[in-house]
């Protein structure tokens, strides 16, 4: 009888610990593989928020500050730029297109973002992926909204619903645009990126709600959206803009002139070289967690040794009669470590099984929660080498029983104790 069926047949007797065991592995693995994949993810999502975008200008600030408020809509610019500095820059020779971005104002909880259309053909997120309306058309009036996916569906609006406009980031009744209000013409496909949740009107919408406010609050001369039409709505003044340049090579010195420019404090930065850097400063928390299933792991084998020397006991006489039959140390050696091999070859197949199970249903929810798309891609380099190394330190560590199971001699197995 080979090794490989008396591990088999000594599993099969000792199937309910043994099984338990496997479980055990296969919760840590599917650990382990689950915090990978959605590190990976994350991060490709973050990094794809934004693409064919070269360089992002705002006032002098910080590359991360610049970064979170233009592009995720998070905190709040040092800053604005004036319109003559933004003529100015758009343009140069070396700038094909530019998209520019007025924030400051909410909507129940949700960024207001005043662009141009240039925001419709231009704006590009993942690999190179347009905006897409899912609903209605782009904004052309003054008072046009075209919403996020996120705002559409949180707030249930439809297409030509009515909705108001809050001056600054608290929804509070004092600060609402109730006399301005905008209709909503158009809904954008969901992206996974900020954009679903922004609300998106025009430059002038965002000039027009703000001709009877002054230094920030509502001045004594109330005008409405009638009389506001009639007001020149070119912009003072916005808050960032993104930039396309005509050759990408000059992209370090279209950046170096713009940071050295006089008179107004600007700074340009490169999007994707920010991204990265932003995820390397927020990377500590996922690799807290891949440490934490790393733990959880170790228990996983570690309680699989427990349970393999407590079996030893109760296998002193079938290792005694495999000695006296012929079987040599090794072979005893060879047993345990097979059976172990098994054990955990079971659970990582078992583990990966429950990965994938788990990504098919947490998929559309977590797409749709928090915009990142968790692919069923199969096992990449470093997903295989951590199965790889699974197995081989449960091989480790099942040396341990096997070297005290080959230390223990024929007479001690065969001696009945009472």
């Amino acid at each position: 009888m080979t090794i490989l069926r008396i591990a088999l047949k000594s599993a099969r007797f000792r199937r309910t610990s043994l099984l338990l065991t496997v479980f055990t592995i296969a919760i840590s693995v599917t650990l382990l593989l689950g915090v990978d994949k959605i590190r990976k993810e994350s991060k490709a999502s973050l990094l794809n928020t934004v693409s064919q975008t070269d360089l992002i200008v705002g006032a002098r600030s910080s590359p991360t500050n610049l970064l979170l408020y233009s592009v995720f809509r998070v905190g709040n610019a040092t800053n604005n730029v004036s319109w003559e500095t933004y003529e100015s820059i758009a343009e140069r020779d070396e700038i094909a297109w530019t998209i520019p971005i007025s924030l400051g104002d909410s909507h129940r909880g949700f960024r207001v973002m005043g662009t141009s259309t240039d925001y419709f053909e231009y704006y590009r997120y993942g690999n190179k992926q347009p905006l897409v309306l899912d609903e209605g058309e782009r904004f052309d009036g003054v008072f046009d909204a075209v919403l996020g996916a996120d705002v559409a569906r949180d707030l249930g609006y439809e297409i030509g619903d009515e909705i108001i406009i809050s001056h600054g980031l608290q929804s509070a009744d004092f600060a609402g645009h109730d006399d301005k209000p905008f209709t909503i013409v158009g809904i954008f496909d969901r992206t996974g990126t900020p954009v679903d949740r922004t609300v998106h009107v025009s430059l002038e919408g965002i000039e027009a709600i703000h001709v009877d406010f002054q230094d920030g609050s509502r001045s004594a001369v109330t005008i409405d959206a009638e009389q506001a039409l009639k007001f020149d709505l070119t912009p003072n003044s916005i808050t960032a803009f993104m930039v396309g340049l005509e050759n990408r090579a000059q992209t370090f010195q279209v950046q170096r002139s713009i940071n050295e420019m006089e008179g107004e404090p600007m700074s340009a930065i490169l999007p994707g070289s920010t991204l990265s850097e932003f995820w390397r400063s927020i990377s500590i928390v996922e690799q807290i967690l891949f440490v934490i299933s790393a733990f959880v792991l170790v228990a996983g084998l570690l309680g699989m040794l427990t349970t393999i020397l407590s079996t030893l006991n109760e296998r002193r006489r079938e290792i005694a009669v495999l000695r006296a039959i012929g079987a040599r140390a090794s072979h005893v050696v060879m047993l345990i470590v097979l059976e172990t091999l098994l054990v955990v070859t079971a659970g990582c197949v078992l583990g990966v099984a429950m990965l994938y199970g788990l990504l098919a249903v947490a998929r559309p929810i977590v797409a749709d929660r928090f915009g990142v798309n968790l692919a069923t891609t199969w096992l990449d380099t470093t997903q295989l080498s951590i199965l790889g190394g699974v197995i081989a330190g449960a091989v480790l560590v099942s040396l341990i029983p096997g070297f005290v199971a080959y230390r223990r001699s024929i007479q001690d197995g065969l001696a009945l104790k009472v």
